[in-house]
């Protein structure tokens, strides 16, 4: 498998070729999913003892999965949070997985490490966290979010060990995303979910803790706000949050996975007044970063607490922490293997400057501006709220859910567009309503007014 023959050369070539041709593209196709019965007909038997060699597995990526799959970065793809990784940091994916290096270690990795902890110093730069706070580049905001709250629980047994065997409490909103849960029962705590209408206050934190049992109360550990949730672009209240978690000696994190991008625009920057205060900070790089996936952020106020909780131990791990030791990523986060996923964002933050990342970050809430102007000047079509970041939730005059179902895979199926419902609770009950995410700056205008017009 590792011999150097004419066929893996032939096949390098064919993949480069692919590569650029797709990373050059303006015109992505958008992809729409096949059946799993369907693909195995299309696709067939692909392992087998003897192999199908590279040229048709190749040919079965390229005219058949690829084909049933999206492409997240269609300026059309305006659902979910949808990403567009920069051409430099798309071709320099390629390099880092050539390149072979493991980046749970400095003594293994430490070019490649080096050069994430670069990006990095420019993410905490951004936070306004205090010197010494630092992090690490995780798989995305899922993974990043775990690292922070198995942190902020262990700085919570730490100070008295007595919570070494109790269950913890985490508090946060019904905004917050839907991994929080999910995490939560990844480190067996409980979880407190307030009912809000809009954005996470000081005041509703400050009514959960007053409505706590002593019991309960004992065993809150951590508050969790969000900067930017995913369905509808709102930044909670991180100052009045921050300062009652403070006050009450309660770990402070903010899951910005989406919406931290924007703390590299100055427009709305003003809005994140108050994530200093954090203890620990989510970013998710690829999102609107403009990163391929994966790669993900944890930032922490004081490291040390991390390491404390993270820092793996092992007899043959213990030559990594010697004389050629600096900063190990594994520490700091719940992965011991890990690939260097920085090193997109580092070069592409390297070879175009930060100024370019704040002018297609700005785009991408001017076109959220721009498509609630329209969307208000449109007969067929309402706002719900008014545009948060790059968030816009409107409706449809009087559709039902399944037209709006029917609308989603219409667009979809005919490569048009990717748009999809999501609900809000307005005076009705928990409408169903349709939402666009901007992400791609390569988005137009004339892409908006042909979405909603698909709507008529």
């Amino acid at each position: 498998m590792h011999n150097i023959d004419i066929e893996v050369v032939e096949m390098s070539l064919d993949i480069i070729k692919y590569a650029i041709g797709r990373v050059t593209s303006t015109t992505p196709k958008l992809g729409f999913p096949k059946s799993e019965a369907e693909l195995d007909k299309l696709a067939g038997e692909t392992i087998t003892a003897k192999g199908i060699g590279g040229e048709t597995a190749f040919k079965i990526f390229r005219d058949v999965l690829l084909e049933s799959s999206v492409s997240i970065d269609h300026p059309r793809h305006l659902a979910f949070i949808p990403a567009s990784p920069t051409r430099a940091g798309i071709m320099f994916d390629l390099v880092t997985a050539a390149s072979s290096i493991h980046g749970a270690y400095w003594m293994e990795g430490a070019g490649g490490i080096w050069a994430e902890n670069q990006a990095m110093k420019w993410l905490v730069s951004l936070t306004g966290l205090p010197e010494g706070a630092f992090g690490v580049f995780t798989s995305g905001g899922t993974t990043a979010n775990l690292s922070a709250i198995v942190a902020a629980r262990g700085a919570w047994r730490d100070k008295n060990p007595a919570n070494e065997r109790t269950r913890g409490l985490i508090i946060t909103s019904a905004g917050a995303h839907s991994s929080l849960k999910s995490m939560a029962k990844v480190i067996d705590a409980d979880m407190i979910s307030i009912e809000i209408d809009d954005r996470f206050e000081a005041e509703h934190l400050a009514e959960a803790l007053a409505s706590l049992s002593a019991e309960d109360r004992a065993r809150t550990f951590a508050v969790i706000a969000t900067a930017g949730t995913t369905n509808s672009g709102v930044v909670d209240d991180l100052k009045g949050l921050g300062k009652i978690a403070n006050e009450n000696d309660l770990w402070f994190h903010i899951d910005a996975a989406y919406g931290g991008g924007a703390l590299a625009a100055p427009s709305v920057r003003h809005m994140f007044d108050g994530i200093e205060l954090a203890d620990s900070i989510t970013i998710d790089p690829h999102k609107w970063f403009f990163s391929p996936y994966d790669c993900g952020a944890v930032i922490y106020r004081n490291p040390e607490q991390a390491k404390s909780v993270h820092s793996q131990a092992a007899a043959y791990l213990e030559i990594a922490k010697g004389e050629t030791a600096g900063f190990n990523p594994a520490d700091y986060q719940i992965q011991l293997t890990r690939r260097l996923r920085g090193l997109p964002l580092w070069f592409s933050l390297a070879m175009h400057g930060t100024d370019r990342y704040t002018q297609a970050i700005e785009r991408g809430i001017e076109l959220a501006q721009i498509a609630g102007r329209i969307i208000t000047e449109t007969p067929h079509v309402e706002l719900i709220r008014a545009p948060s970041l790059s968030c816009v939730l409107f409706r449809r005059i009087g559709w039902s859910p399944q037209e709006y179902t029917d609308w989603t895979y219409r667009n979809h199926k005919s490569g048009y567009a990717l748009i999809t419902p999501t609900k809000w609770h307005t005076r009705s009950g928990n409408e169903t309503v349709a939402r666009f995410c901007f992400i791609n700056p390569d988005t137009t205008e004339d892409d908006i007014l042909g979405i909603l017009a698909t709507m008529e």
